[in-house]
């Protein structure tokens, strides 16, 4: 009987927008690396992997039937009938919405969510902090209202991040994350699951921070609302950069205006990109945004890569 070789089949579709996360020459040579095998350890019925880069819909469907691997932004459930030779789908994203469900997927296929994320946006929330805590954004107001020397104003407005308490509301795996970054840097961190919810308030009355990284998941709509940011000092700070569904935002502009709460760094809001009509839309004291970005940096594919060579799921 003749022997069957068998090839991995790599059809990567990461043709995105925004320059961080569009598949770029660089992130290619590293998943070029990534899958790469000697000869002495690729078993003998495989032969050399073969990587299809798309930029269209139209060339995803048309290579996608040869494909084991699909790496990809969005996927549609309706195209599994096209991916017969398909192992593993694959997108760098962390939001479930990205993909089929795990009940969606045909049998033998493997859904694949990117986990890396906490590595940058732990960075985000840091700058966010230290922002706040030295005063820059204050610094910053003054400058364009052509103050040219507010030493004396910005004292009462500059603090120490290190020995503060943060509050984590959702403490996966980018929490997680998040949390070694602040510990290390001296903040003393509690975090918040669905088992211990009900710690949520109790923890804010002593907490300098709030940081929400929830999913768009089952039961996190409005879950921050105007029950627990009053449960918040007057002198803390929420941040926001998990999805923008779980903040109360008519709640929180009315904690701003009201100064019950001292700043809130939003990054995601329940309706993107962000209307005009949006209660967060204003330029409200104490409100700076971000327009979804906590995780841009032009690592962001090659740390993707690198997770799924470690997780071996390119094998």
């Amino acid at each position: 009987m003749a022997k069957v070789e068998m090839r991995n089949c790599y059809l990567l579709w990461l043709n995105w927008p925004i320059g961080a996360f569009r598949l770029d020459a660089r992130s290619l040579a590293v998943f070029r690396d990534a899958i790469s095998c000697p000869a002495k350890r690729r078993p003998r019925r495989f032969t050399s992997p073969s990587i299809t880069v798309v930029r269209s819909e139209r060339a995803f469907l048309k290579a996608l039937p040869s494909a084991t691997h699909a790496i990809v932004w969005e996927f549609k459930k309706e195209w599994f009938a096209r991916a017969k030779r398909l192992r593993i789908l694959a997108t760098p994203g962390a939001g479930r919405e990205l993909l089929p469900a795990d009940s969606e997927l045909p049998p033998g296929v493997v859904r694949v969510n990117g986990a890396f994320h906490g590595k940058i946006m732990s960075e985000t929330v840091v700058a966010c902090m230290f922002s706040h805590a030295r005063g820059l954004y204050r610094a910053y107001e003054w400058q364009r209202e052509g103050v040219l020397w507010p030493r004396s104003e910005l004292s009462p407005f500059c603090s120490l991040v290190a020995g503060t308490r943060a509050v984590i509301l959702g403490y996966g795996k980018i929490g997680h994350a998040v949390g070694a970054k602040l510990e290390a840097l001296g903040v003393s961190v509690t975090g918040i699951r669905r088992r211990n919810f009900a710690d949520l308030k109790p923890s804010l009355e002593t907490a300098d921070w709030l940081i929400v990284i929830l999913p768009s998941d089952t039961g996190t709509d409005d879950i921050v609302d105007a029950s627990v940011l009053r449960a918040m000092k007057r002198s803390a700070v929420l941040i926001n950069i998990g999805r923008g569904n779980a903040v109360d935002e008519t709640a929180l502009a009315q904690a701003l205006r009201a100064r019950r709460i001292a700043a809130a760094y939003l990054d995601v809001y329940k309706h993107e990109p962000l209307a005009g009509d949006s209660p967060v839309a204003a330029d409200i004291p104490g409100l700076v945004r971000l327009p979804h970005a906590a995780a841009f940096a032009p690592d962001y594919l090659p740390l993707f890569f690198r997770e799924l060579q470690k997780g071996g799921w390119l094998e």
